[in-house]
Formats: C-alpha cells, sequence, structure tokens
C-alpha cells in the first residue's frame, strides 16, 4: 500500500493539515495516540485579530482572518455541523487613557478594519463592570476544538484513513525519497504533534518555549452575554450560563497538572471585570507549543526530506493553522515558497544530527 501523507498528531494543526491535503485530492493517514496529553483538548480555541494589553494587530493579521473564517465556514458547510462561532471581543476600558488610546486604534486604518463602529455598552453592564464604556474587536470568535478534532477525526474513520497508534521515529524506516510504516509506503511523514516534538529525536534541536496555560469552567445565573469579553483574562460564553475564563501564563513547571496558583490568579484577574456571582465548575491545563521566536516551524527536515514538521503554532494555533497549512500544501505539492517566518529554514543552524 502506498499513501502520499502520514500525519502524526490529531491536534489543531493535525486535523487543519490532514484536511487540507485531501481536499487537495492527497490520499492521508491521520494517526493520533489519545493516550497522550493534547494542548487542543484544553484550549479555548479563541481567534482575535488585536491583541494584548495595546491591541496589537495579529502577525498576518490580515491574510490570517479572512482565510480562517472561509475555511472553518467551508468545512462546517461541507459535512453539515458547526464548531466554529463568529463572534465580537468587547474589552471595557479600564481608565480614561486607555479609552483614548483604544479609540485612537479604532481610528489607524491599519486596525480600524477589526473595530466596530457602534457598541452597546448597556448589552454587557448587567453582567460587566463597564462605566467608561468599551470597544468591540470584529473579525474574532471560537473554534470548538473538542467538537472540530472530533468532527476531523470522524471524517478520516469514515474513510478508513484514521488509526488510534503512537508512532515515533524508532517505528517508521526513513529512506531518501520515502518511509516505511507497517507495510505503508509513504511519500512524506508530518509531525503535527505539539509539544511532544520536543521528543522526537529528529526535531529536538528546534527552539521551542513551551508555556503551559490553564482555564476555569464556571456557571453565572442567567448569564446573556454572547460576545467575547477579554481584558485581562477572557470570559468566553459556552452556552447560555456557561462561561470559560482564561487564561494563565507559565514557562515554568510544564506539566499538565492544574493548581491552587492558577484558579486563585484567574479568580483575582476577572474580579474587576465580572459583577455577578459564578461557581467554578472545573479547571484544566495544557502546554502550549510555543517557540522562542513566537513564530512557527514548517518545513521539512534537513537531512532527511521524506520527513516535515507542521508545528510551534502557540497561542494562536486556531487562527495560523488554515493559513499555514494551505500554504504548506503549496510547497509540498506545487514547489511554492513557505513563510519566510514561519520556514523551517530559519532554524537549521542549530542542527548539528546526521
Amino acid at each position: 500500500m502506498t499513501v502520499d501523507f502520514l500525519i502524526v498528531g490529531q491536534g489543531v494543526a493535525g486535523s487543519v493539515l490532514a484536511w487540507t491535503l485531501d481536499q487537495r485530492g492527497c490520499t492521508v493517514l491521520l494517526v493520533d495516540d489519545p493516550a497522550l496529553p493534547s494542548a487542543s483538548a484544553v484550549a479555548a480555541g479563541l481567534v482575535n485579530p488585536l491583541t494584548g494589553r495595546k491591541l496589537v494587530r495579529t502577525w498576518k493579521a490580515d491574510e490570517l482572518f479572512p482565510f480562517l473564517h472561509q475555511f472553518y465556514s467551508d468545512i462546517e458547510q461541507q459535512l453539515g455541523v458547526t464548531f466554529f462561532h463568529s463572534k465580537n471581543i468587547y474589552r471595557p476600558f479600564r481608565s480614561v487613557s486607555e479609552q483614548t488610546d483604544y479609540l485612537a486604534l479604532a481610528a489607524d486604518p491599519d486596525t480600524q478594519q477589526y473595530v466596530s463602529k457602534s457598541v452597546d455598552d448597556q448589552a454587557y453592564s448587567q453582567f460587566i463592570d463597564n462605566p467608561l464604556g468599551g470597544l468591540e474587536v470584529t473579525q474574532a470568535g471560537w473554534v470548538d476544538l473538542t467538537e472540530f478534532v472530533r468532527i476531523i477525526k470522524g471524517y478520516f474513520v469514515r474513510k478508513n484513513q484514521f488509526f488510534e497508534a503512537r508512532v515515533g521515529v524508532n517505528d517508521l524506516t526513513i529512506n531518501d525519497r520515502n518511509v516505511e510504516w507497517q507495510g505503508v509506503t509513504i511519500d512524506k511523514v508530518i509531525f503535527c504533534d505539539g509539544v511532544q516534538a520536543r521528543e522526537n529525536p529528529l526535531f529536538d534541536w528546534l527552539p521551542y518555549n513551551p508555556v503551559k496555560g490553564q482555564i476555569l469552567t464556571a456557571i453565572v445565573d442567567k448569564y446573556s452575554i454572547k460576545n467575547i469579553v477579554n481584558q485581562g483574562v477572557f470570559i468566553l460564553p459556552v452556552r447560555p450560563g456557561l462561561i470559560r475564563i482564561g487564561a494563565t501564563y507559565s514557562w515554568h513547571d510544564l506539566d499538565w497538572q492544574t493548581t491552587e496558583d492558577g484558579r486563585t490568579f484567574l479568580e483575582m484577574k476577572v474580579a474587576p471585570i465580572l459583577k455577578v456571582p459564578y461557581q467554578i465548575v472545573g479547571q484544566q491545563a495544557g502546554i502550549r507549543p510555543s517557540t522562542k521566536d513566537r513564530r512557527p516551524i514548517i518545513g521539512l527536515h534537513p537531512t532527511r526530506p521524506a520527513v516535515g514538521i507542521f508545528g510551534g503554532l502557540g497561542t494562536k494555533g486556531v487562527s495560523l493553522a488554515p493559513y499555514l497549512a494551505e500554504q504548506f500544501a503549496r510547497y509540498l505539492l506545487d514547489g511554492e515558497d513557505l513563510e519566510p517566518e514561519a520556514n523551517i529554514s530559519r532554524c537549521v543552524s542549530l542542527y548539528h544530527g546526521s
């Protein structure tokens, strides 16, 4: 049996890349080990073109955001499913100076396309402390990643192209032109295994800088706000009366365990924003596969061209994956160039293997 691609790992990166290659007519085997922890199983799945305290435009936002909205909507339409929720993000002003700064951003030609021209502050005031009003970021939203991963898995299961297995380098026979795995000849193996890439001997030299994050799930009686609220922490309405609060960022104690410190921090951060009582019913922790230069790592191994990686998507994986998967597909199938800032070639000087 011969196939075009073996995709190792079915988080957001593997799911998006597998779908992209499949839609290009490639034969794709998607393999995942459910015993391994996954950041995609924990992440809130936010997409946000203006981030941080200063509302900085996300890297390549003008290309990423139209593409991701079309990408996720096309899958929903093709498969008759729902997992992508287009929502504005409300940013209540914390001070008069911040109000002035944010409103200046709203008039800036580089950012005004991502800012709503009118905001109904009263619609938030029952639940959110916003005496100075606020600003709404448009073209934002969230992907229900648990549902998205389940849907993509089901698609490949129906095609008999999904397998539950742990695939390590030692399980592969890597040749110059292809790879052998369990009697299958594969043109390219692409690792999409998130933070696990640090333990992959072919890619452990890459400049990963993992970030642990924790999120709370809470019940809020009659919480009716449909948009996301974000000011220091986000408040994501999952369904009426159920919200997620996040997230923490830690470069230490990189495990998958929740902590009391994480819960206390998020409660402290949400206290000035959320005016009504809430009851915490869940807490999750994950490790984001971030990199030292905060850019993804995409491409083929420098000396093993039959093996590649699609990783390092970090905190913005849901936004980055569709656009960069399309770029990777064009590179693999059509010989087009990769985005230089995401290309693995920028890291080759760190490679000292054989």
